[in-house]
């Protein structure tokens, strides 16, 4: 049974990081590409950042570019997202999703994560 477990999430002051991990388990690790996904209250989950399954290429929202770093560590079946600058806007549950192609399509994420809560207090 596959399973994607985020863990990290929390409540950051305006102006703070957090780095979220997930860990995965139940797959071929190193098959997927990995996607990081977020759900604010009220609004369409949208996506934030994904990198290949060798983690050579990344790409992002350009809503976080240069504050958020996504990586992966395939000998520990991982992927974290880095979050530095946070923003109360950034609010949200974050998921992270495991596709086999690359880029990414929302759609066509095969599995996903039951999320993990970050809150950014003003």
């Amino acid at each position: 049974q596959v399973q994607l477990v985020e863990s990290g999430g929390g409540l950051v002051q305006a102006g703070g990081s957090l780095r979220l991990a997930c860990a995965a388990s139940g797959l071929t690790f190193t098959a997927y590409a990995m996607g990081w996904f977020r759900q604010a209250p009220g609004k369409e989950r949208e996506f934030i950042a994904a990198i290949n399954w060798s983690g050579t290429h990344a790409y992002y929202r350009d809503s976080v570019k240069g504050r958020f770093n996504i990586s992966r560590d395939n000998a520990k079946n991982s992927v974290y997202l880095e979050m530095h600058t946070l923003k109360p806007e950034d609010t949200a549950v974050y998921y992270c999703a495991a596709d086999l192609e690359y880029p990414v399509s929302y759609y066509g994420m095969d599995y996903w994560g039951n999320g993990t809560l970050v809150t950014v207090s003003s």
